[in-house]
């Protein structure tokens, strides 16, 4: 698109900002969607311990059922929005969240582990297939040189409800309900509602109508566009590059919420609350700077913004957010707020990755929703490759220490990924800086 069309008179202050206007109302539902989502994110593993009186073990395994849910069906988000379009697949995926989480809101109630497993792992297909088609509509519909901010608005609104709304709102609920499992339990009750809003808000309020058809190319079959993702990473190498660094990219924030709570909280004496608090703040952090960072990645270059913002930014701030808790002295009120600002370096950082969202679409102009199919998969697989650098570190011997060094060791191997990523933008962007000198 020239700069002609981005000067359009017809154009509003949310496309000038990278919101495209027709799409507003859905950005709007998919906060309403995930803060109903993310409701019970910071108390579902003890809820479910209480009220069916389960191990730990037990209840890590429904977690991780879960997360086996979410990634396949990140996956199934950009396949299917390739084959029906964005719209229906956003329905279907709400319909997913509500009919199973009645269900599992059913089973907890009766006190039915087996029920509980299989309506969880079920409702676990509902967001991202619901979100993530989204971004794929997203992706079709924004300019070109606008895409990256459209992803960092996708993202403040994406993280805004989960977790961020989503706790304020179970702050509220839970106590305003006796507190304890039944104000919990209203809680969630109360997150359907969020849910079948953020649902209707999107339906109705879009009527644009590229995201109502289907995105694949024509004359190819249901199993050919179902499996365009996983073929167009065994084919191109730059998909599978990509989908390889937002592997990475989020990674460590994951590792991060399993070492970090114990040391922050007992072993450097801030208690569960500071580390709470700490967490708050670098993800206030992350939402305030995603759409800053779309737009830095329009106007600099989508891999450059990736590749030093994202990459080489991530790990700086990874190694203050773990040595200055350790420097700092322990238990200080002014340690630990110091401590908060290394992590907040890392949490804003982190959204120099944003550009990703615009990168892997552009990589495969004519499959863009398999190319986002690979995007979000790795999205939902990030948690299982963080916990697991944690688990083979700790395994070995390395302790918290080495976990941290894993990390960084590939975050330079993304360092090194993203430098073939290359993509019109990028040399756009590379034009206009020469120009400017």
């Amino acid at each position: 698109m020239s700069n002609a069309a981005i000067s359009n008179p017809h154009e509003t202050f949310l496309d000038r900002i990278g919101i495209p206007h027709v799409l507003r109302w859905g950005f709007l539902g998919l906060l309403v969607f995930m803060t109903g989502n993310g409701t019970e994110s910071n108390f579902i593993s003890p809820h479910i311990e209480s009220v069916l009186g389960s191990p730990e073990a037990t209840v890590a395994t429904i977690i991780s059922l879960y997360g086996v849910s979410v990634l396949v069906g990140s996956y199934l988000a950009g396949a299917f929005s390739d084959l029906w379009g964005p719209k229906r697949v956003m329905a279907a995926g709400a319909a997913v969240w509500i009919v199973f989480e009645l269900l599992f809101l059913a089973s907890l109630a009766i006190g039915s582990l087996p029920l509980v497993f299989l309506t969880y792992f079920l409702r676990g297909f509902g967001y991202p297939l619901f979100a993530f088609s989204f971004l794929v509509w997203v992706n079709l519909v924004s300019p070109y040189e606008r895409n990256g901010k459209a992803v960092g608005w996708f993202y403040v609104m994406f993280t805004g409800g989960l977790p961020t709304l989503g706790s304020l709102f179970a702050i509220g609920m839970i106590p305003a309900f006796g507190g304890d499992t039944v104000g919990e339990t209203a809680a969630m009750v109360g997150s359907i509602a969020l849910v079948v809003i953020g649902f209707l808000i999107a339906r109705f309020g879009i009527s644009e109508e590229r995201g109502t058809r289907r995105v694949a190319p024509e004359g190819e079959t249901n199993a050919q566009v179902i499996s365009a993702g996983l073929r167009l990473t065994a084919t191109q190498p730059k998909i599978l590059m990509g989908f390889l660094v937002r592997l990475i990219n989020t990674a460590p924030q994951y590792g991060m919420f399993i070492i970090l709570p114990t040391v922050i909280a007992d072993e450097l004496g801030w208690g569960q609350t500071r580390w709470l608090t700490m967490t708050v703040f670098v993800y206030a952090t992350n939402i305030l700077v995603n759409a800053v960072f779309g737009a830095v990645g329009d106007r600099w270059g989508w891999r450059r913004t990736v590749q030093w913002f994202g990459v080489f930014g991530s790990a700086v701030g990874l190694l203050l957010w773990w040595y200055v808790p350790q420097i700092v002295p322990a238990g200080s009120t002014w340690g630990f707020w110091v401590s908060v600002a290394a992590g907040c370096v890392f949490g804003c950082l982190l959204a120099g990755f944003v550009p990703m969202g615009a990168i892997m679409p552009a990589l495969a102009p004519d499959h863009k929703g398999a190319a986002m199919a690979m995007y979000t998969t790795a999205a939902g697989g990030a948690a299982f490759l963080g916990a697991a650098v944690v688990a083979v570190m700790l395994a070995v011997g390395a302790g918290n220490v080495g976990v941290v060094w894993a990390f960084v060791v590939l975050y330079a191997a993304a360092f090194v990924m993203v430098s073939f990523l290359k993509v019109p933008s990028d040399e756009k962007s590379a034009r206009a800086a020469v120009a400017a000198h």
